[in-house]
């Protein structure tokens, strides 16, 4: 952080953090919540699954187009702009009278998302450029989103518990208003930006219809078979669109929507390769973990949601590790180690098999160890993936993490059910299913593994994307966006 403003600078770092927090909070709150959603608004079976997927296709599919654009146009105004959606859409949602009307405000609370989601990391790399802040600032960015998921377990339960159902779409509403005053006193505009401003229609369209449907094809493979009809038909759009998108940015476009030369870099590709399999590493651990608790261990949703609390705690522990073993042994270092430190705490959760297990001796230690990874790994690879780009890609930077994050949510989760589902996760029987969800922990550690053999190719001391991608390119701007 340099010459800026202290407090106005501290109000960034809190908008920003408060809305990660809002972004992956909202992703699992509504879990909790989706038994008394349905008895509510009549769904069928079928359709209650769209109170997610309307939420999830619309966020994975624009967030790399939303990063982008907010390059070219204003990453202030797309992050106002998504919080201003997402506080609309959740009154709506709260005020829903029938499924349809809820299923629409969940897509828009989506795109609100993917508005808001990448601007907060590009705001953080422009506005943070001196190295120690620079780590602080983007570990807590990460325990926010590592905590996110854990809270929302909580909160959905205490949420729907005490109050009602509509309160875990109602409570973003205050939060919402008083994101978006903190956030249009403290964020300043950038200067206008350089060159021509011109949006590739193609590859927007493309990589949007591409990406939409391969995550609809996952959720459906997930609930109906990967050989029925529809999954099959939309993972034909998502080869076809993800094609095209790719002749496009090499072939055709002018000005690419992402430039195929980042991927020389090689911290670009191991910092997203991580983060694809962190996001199916967080989905799965959160997913199983509840199942464990409630079907395995005979946890309520209450005692369950409390459960995640040493979880969350530790993820904060591990955020607050960043910035200064990152300033002593570098980032990769720092990557590694989090990776490391969540395979140990994955493979000591798939020791659980049976429901004679206890809190405080089976699934405490597990937890803090996990935590401490991730918390370690979110903001790490946040830093590295932004400080290796310019500044006027760093909507890109953000837009190539988020979608890679949901994308290996959505797909981790989808084949690690597989898993635990064909080891005895289906069983009725609480030895049984506690095999099926060790496997499954098993396998969330091997993804773990995946990303840490990636993180080794990130050079020692990370060039910075001036060196290799872009000599031209202009040293971020401090304290602005």
């Amino acid at each position: 952080m340099s010459n800026a403003n202290p407090g106005r600078t501290g109000l960034v770092l809190l908008a920003c953090c408060v809305g990660q927090l809002l972004v992956v909070l909202d992703g699992t709150i509504m879990n909790v919540a989706l038994p008394s959603i349905e008895s509510a608004l009549k769904f069928d079976a079928n359709s209650l699954q769209w109170v997610i997927n309307a939420y999830l296709i619309p966020t994975a599919g624009l967030l790399l187009l939303a990063g982008r654009m907010a390059d070219l146009f204003s990453r202030r105004g797309f992050f106002l702009a998504g919080i201003a959606l997402f506080t609309v859409a959740s009154l709506a949602g709260g005020f829903a009278q029938d499924a349809t009307q809820l299923i629409i405000a969940r897509a828009f609370q989506g795109v609100g998302v993917a508005l808001m989601s990448p601007a907060t990391l590009t705001v953080l790399g422009t506005t943070f450029t001196e190295p120690g802040q620079r780590a602080k600032a983007f570990g807590l960015w990460g325990a926010a989103g590592g905590s996110g998921g854990a809270i929302g377990v909580l909160a959905g339960g205490v949420v729907t518990d005490w109050l009602s159902w509509r309160w875990v779409l109602l409570i973003n509403v205050p939060v919402g208003i008083a994101l978006f005053i903190v956030a249009a006193i403290s964020i300043t505009p950038l200067a206008k930006h350089q060159g021509p401003r011109k949006l590739d229609i193609l590859g927007a369209v493309s990589v949007t219809v591409g990406i939409a449907a391969l995550v609809f094809g996952i959720a459906q493979g997930e609930r109906e078979g990967w050989g029925s009809p529809v999954s099959l038909i939309s993972f034909a759009i998502a080869v076809v669109g993800i094609g095209v998108f790719l002749f496009d940015q090499a072939k055709v476009a002018s000005a690419p929507l992402v430039p195929l030369n980042v991927f020389r870099n090689r911290t670009i590709v191991a910092a997203n390769v991580s983060m694809f399999c962190v996001g199916a590493a967080m989905a799965s651990t959160f997913y199983f973990l509840t199942l464990l608790m409630q079907f395995v261990l005979g946890y309520s949703p209450l005692t369950t949601g409390l459960s995640y609390l040493p979880l969350s705690v530790a993820i904060f522990l591990g955020a607050g590790m960043v910035a200064p073993q990152t300033s002593k042994l570098g980032g990769r270092f720092t990557l590694i180690s989090g990776l490391v430190t969540g395979v140990v705490g994955l493979g000591w959760l798939a020791l659980v098999v049976d429901n004679k297990a206890t809190f405080v001796a089976d699934l405490l230690g597990p937890s803090l160890l996990f935590g401490v990874g991730v918390g370690m790994v979110l903001g790490t690879v946040a830093n590295l993936a932004t400080a290796a780009l310019p500044s006027h890609q760093q909507g890109l930077a953000s837009g190539l993490l988020t979608t890679g994050q949901a994308l290996g949510g959505a797909a981790g989760l989808a084949v690690l059910v597989a898993v635990a589902n064909a080891t005895g996760g289906e069983s009725r029987v609480p030895e049984e299913m506690a095999s099926g969800y060790a496997n499954s922990f098993l396998g969330t550690a091997i993804l773990l593994v995946v990303a840490a053999l990636a993180a080794v190719a990130i050079p020692k001391v990370a060039r910075s994307a001036s060196n290799e991608s872009d000599e031209s390119a202009p040293a971020p701007v401090v304290a602005h966006i």
